[in-house]
């Protein structure tokens, strides 16, 4: 059967997705739900697999997604923990739309539930850059996005609440393309800037000293098209580490902008850690910025920050479709 070469090419693909899981659920066994275009699988929408799912799910379910352009906005409504939407490569799974307007309405995927992972998926908003359009909002807790490409032109990437991981993602923008007050490690993720003037790569809306939210960016590339800011300070106390990253030289030499309030220099927190590339010299950066030491990031530097040692989860081993249990073994065997 065609299901069971999907379920090894996910064992193939185990290692952007691993570390230890949360104990709230089985982890090892998952309710298989297919979305085939073609007619093949159990949906021909992703919407349509998302509305199956009972509300207050305590399963993980994983939503297998064949190949094909999804032209759908999506959400995941917060009474829908515990899903995984998996395509088989972000390059041939493609959920498209265009809008604009306000932020939390233009996504053109919105994750509100916690225990979400999203892996192998193009997510994009085509609306242009005429406006603010949101590609994926990410207003749950827990959430995990691994191999993902994500792209608009403005705002891109709400990454708005909760504790969030991105693993080898593709994220592509021009202004503010990265924003919110998530608490979020982006890891060897590839950050793309498309402005072709001074655009800005973050826009942090950390509001208080209270608050452990904030971005870091540990051992990603940085490319551009223009020129570029690193951040600018969306909450008064916007937080956001760049470490052992490579920076292009479309990164504007003073790297930071106080988005024309001096006051936020005294609060907001852009700290640096041995990033490389002709982007990365800090002889003209903001004096209000950070070159940290090794103590200094070393919390920035770990999952920790984002608390993931305790709900990051593998891929299953096991699937469920209907009373069936299908078993794949590390091996490949059944």
């Amino acid at each position: 059967m065609k299901i069971y070469g999907y379920l090894l090419i996910i064992l193939f693909q185990i290692v952007y997705g691993f570390i230890m899981a949360t104990d709230a659920v089985n982890t090892s066994i998952a309710i298989l739900i297919k979305v085939d275009q073609s007619g093949e699988g159990d949906y021909g929408k992703i919407q349509d697999a998302i509305d199956a799912v009972p509300s207050n799910n305590s399963e993980l379910v994983f939503i297998w997604v064949e190949s094909g352009t999804y032209r759908e906005k999506i959400v995941v409504p917060a009474d829908k923990p515990f899903i995984t939407l998996s395509g088989t490569h972000a390059s041939n799974t493609v959920i498209t739309w265009n809008d604009d307007g306000d932020i939390y309405e233009s996504p053109i995927v919105s994750i509100l539930a916690s225990d979400f992972v999203g892996r192998f998926l193009t997510i994009q908003n085509t609306f242009g850059s005429s406006g603010k359009a949101v590609a994926l909002r990410v207003s749950g807790d827990r959430a995990a996005f691994y191999g993902c490409s994500i792209s608009s032109y403005q705002d891109t990437l709400l990454d708005d609440l909760g504790r969030h991981y991105y693993s080898n993602c593709y994220i592509e923008g021009a202004t503010d393309f990265i924003c919110g007050n998530a608490a979020s490690l982006y890891e060897r993720c590839h950050i793309h800037s498309v402005s072709e003037s001074i655009g800005a790569i973050t826009a942090q809306q950390r509001e208080s000293p209270s608050e452990d939210t904030g971005y870091t960016f540990l051992g990603c590339k940085i490319t551009g098209v223009g020129t570029a800011l690193l951040g600018r300070p969306w909450g008064t106390y916007s937080r956001v580490v760049f470490a052992l990253t490579y920076m292009p030289s479309a990164i504007l030499p003073q790297g930071w902008d106080d988005w024309g309030d001096q006051s936020k220099q005294s609060t907001a927190y852009y700290g640096e850690y041995k990033n490389y590339g002709p982007g990365a010299n800090r002889a003209k950066r903001v004096r209000w910025s950070r070159s940290l030491s090794s103590d200094e990031v070393s919390p920035f530097l770990t999952k920790d920050m984002i608390g993931g040692r305790g709900w990051l989860r593998p891929v299953p081993t096991h699937f469920k479709r209907a009373s069936t249990i299908i078993s794949v073994n590390a091996d490949g065997n059944k």
